[in-house]
């Protein structure tokens, strides 16, 4: 069985679906009017709150408050699909036998070892854009906090979108083309109430839709979750102990800060039009997929028999 088609295992039922989906993205339209509110109407400035709360708490504090709250929603998330829909979180993950973690941590490693790549070309290249921030204190503390909370924060997102909204829409429209797209934009506006949309422009969203698009690829190509698991962790942990800025939504007590002025240019490009797929072709070779059209574009048929996997 492919690994969408998993959404018919189980206990199936549309409002079982679109009960979690409604409530998750219902979460993130009253955060986003929440900072609009705060920002517009009370004239109060959103990047100076957060600051003054890092000033007062600590950063690693902050950073582990924001991060409980994905410990919290994935738990839930694993609850409604075991015990309300009644299928097991593997055929959730993945349509092989077992989840394969070697997949993960290939994954993980690739895109560990480019993105530290390109944050050392950057800081010899331009070394006036940061300032040594590391104090080994704090830094060691942000390392536990991140190691165990944040793989939890991009696993969620990517169970949810990768794998329980996409399979559920699967079962609604019976094709894989919607379900790609939709969960690609949908991902990509989850991060509109971001600070980096406000300070770098729209022009960020292709970065994350394409994210989003290129996370959706992997996952139908390869028949399950375990490269987007481990490309979405290494993405946000190596970035997270690498270098912070005061304008992100992870603002950390990493080993450099960014200081140079916010603005969008060739490297929000560079990753959509060239690092992805360059991804997708040693991915491609290393795991021989082939049929791309009916991987990404075909039709979901309704099983003859549902187990639950």
């Amino acid at each position: 069985m492919e690994f969408i088609q998993q959404g018919y295992t189980g206990n199936i039922g549309k409002w079982k679906y679109l009960l979690p989906i409604v409530g998750f993205f219902g979460l993130m339209i009253v955060n986003y009017i929440a900072v609009v509110y705060l920002d517009d109407v009370l004239g109060m400035d959103v990047d100076e709150l957060m600051h003054q709360e890092i000033a007062e708490k600590g950063a690693n504090s902050v950073l582990f408050n924001s991060l409980i709250v994905f410990v919290i929603m994935l738990a839930a998330l694993f609850f409604w699909v075991k015990y309300v829909h009644q299928q097991s979180i593997k055929s959730l993950t993945t349509s092989r036998k077992k989840i394969d973690w070697s997949r993960i941590f290939f994954s993980f490693t690739l895109w560990g070892i480019i993105t530290a790549g390109f944050t050392i070309v950057a800081y010899y290249m331009t070394p006036d854009d940061f300032v040594w921030n590391f104090n080994a204190n704090k830094f060691m503390i942000l390392a536990i906090i991140a190691i165990l909370m944040i793989p939890i924060q991009t696993s969620f997102e990517e169970y949810f979108f990768r794998g329980y909204f996409m399979q559920g829409l699967a079962t609604m429209v019976k094709n894989k083309w919607f379900p790609l797209l939709i969960t690609s934009v949908t991902f990509g506006l989850m991060h509109f109430a971001n600070p980096e949309v406000e300070k770098l422009g729209p022009i960020i969203m292709v970065y994350y839709i394409g994210t989003g698009l290129f996370l959706g690829i992997i996952t139908l190509m390869d028949e399950g979750l375990e490269l987007a698991l481990g490309f979405h962790a290494a993405n946000n942990l190596i970035t997270a102990l690498l270098v912070t800025t005061d304008w992100t939504a992870f603002q950390t007590d990493s080993i450099l800060r960014d200081v140079s002025e916010p603005s969008a240019g060739i490297d929000i490009l560079v990753p959509v039009l060239i690092l992805f797929p360059i991804l997708l072709l040693i991915f491609a070779k290393k795991y021989k997929w082939n049929n791309w059209k009916e991987r990404l574009t075909g039709k979901v048929e309704v099983p003859e028999v549902v187990e639950n996997v």
